[in-house]
């Protein structure tokens, strides 16, 4: 057999090809086992320094580990119960609310009828016909909105189980981490880990620190404008803020429609307003200072990763998109081979020079 036998670059494409088919399939198969573990996985690594606080105390591990998951789990639910005192409010109004928006769309059937010279019964028949589909879908997602909440409950117990157990066999799993590479190259499996510590860190502090300044603004904005449930709108919007690209737009349209409902169609162009400016504030100076500057992903992978984690594993896939992303960055950086790669999923541009292809064409 000849030694030098080198397989085609067709051959070597087809292989990459089907790997990451196979690999891909395998992530989305499997998003029910996967995507837990990563959380639990990333929390994991955000609680471990207070871990390792309590452990610095002469506490045992054990004992640090449940008091630093208590803590989290009540920070949480302090979190949860302000939202749930907020839509409680927004509950007792619902009725009133209903009612607004069936006089606004009444309004509003009779403006197009005049406008466009179409007759109101059409429109209602048309408007019927749509209730009816929204209906019978509306079945449909209940039935799977109860399958749903069976799995997310059992998730959510879960995960503070994965974090424990990640948590007191950190060592086991550092140790097996090391035991995978030559000693060669231990430091530069140090250098990986710390950095993807770093970075997660980082990257989750600074989301937090953004959402709180964003919920804030929300609620002051709405509140000038006496908006009803100034607060509970302020701080959904934040929360789905987080969502790249896509949350912007939906925090944004919960508030104009509660001010287009209660208020007037101005007071929904002035929600407009302060959501836009909030915005401008939030993408060109919290983000790029407080987020964006930690994980160093140029905006072009972000859109896709972004896209590419909604397709894989739906909103969790979303927010798990970029840190993921900013770790398999860290890793390229460090891998001779991979590190054009590394250098296209960062957001270094080289400005001084120009390659000469580029000087070439020009």
């Amino acid at each position: 057999m000849n030694a030098d036998f080198k397989l085609p670059f067709y051959a070597k494409a087809s292989v990459v090809v089907i790997g990451l088919f196979a690999f891909i399939s395998m992530l989305y198969i499997a998003q029910n086992i996967i995507v837990p573990v990563i959380y639990a996985t990333i929390i994991a690594v955000v609680l471990s320094p207070l871990v390792d606080f309590f452990i610095r105390k002469k506490i045992n591990r054990i004992i640090a580990i449940i008091l630093t998951l208590l803590i989290a789990i009540l920070a949480t639910a302090l979190f949860v119960i302000l939202l749930y005192t907020q839509m409680l409010q927004f509950g007792d109004s619902f009725g009133k609310l209903s009612g607004t928006f069936h006089t606004l769309l009444d309004e509003t059937v009779a403006w197009v009828s005049t406008t466009f010279n179409v007759s109101t019964r059409k429109i209602n028949l048309w408007l019927a016909a749509k209730n009816t589909e929204m209906l019978n879908g509306t079945v449909s997602v209940i039935g799977q909105t109860i399958i749903n909440t069976g799995s997310v409950l059992i998730v959510l117990v879960l995960i503070p189980v994965y974090i424990f157990m990640i948590l007191f066999y950190q060592p086991l799993l550092l140790d097996f981490i090391h035991k995978l590479f030559n000693a060669d190259v231990h430091k530069d499996v140090n250098e990986v880990l710390t950095a993807t510590k770093k970075i997660i860190r980082s990257y989750l502090v600074g989301l937090l620190i953004e959402g709180l300044i964003v919920a804030t603004l929300n609620s002051v904005g709405l509140l000038i404008l006496d908006i009803d449930y100034a607060i509970l709108l302020g701080v959904i919007g934040a929360v789905v803020n987080v969502i790249p690209f896509i949350g912007g737009i939906v925090s944004v349209a919960l508030p104009m429609i509660i001010a287009l409902a209660t208020k007037s169609p101005t007071y929904a162009v002035l929600v407009l307003a302060v959501y836009i400016l909030i915005q401008f504030i939030d993408n060109h100076y919290l983000v790029p200072r407080i987020v964006a500057s930690k994980v160093k992903i140029n905006a072009l992978v972000s859109i896709i990763v972004v896209l590419a984690g909604g397709a894989l594993w739906g909103v969790p896939g979303m927010f798990l998109s970029i840190p993921l992303t900013a770790i398999i960055k860290v890793i390229f950086d460090h891998i001779e081979p991979l590190k054009p790669w590394g250098f296209l999923l960062g957001n270094n541009m080289t400005t001084t020079s120009k390659p000469s292809l580029i000087k070439n064409i020009n």
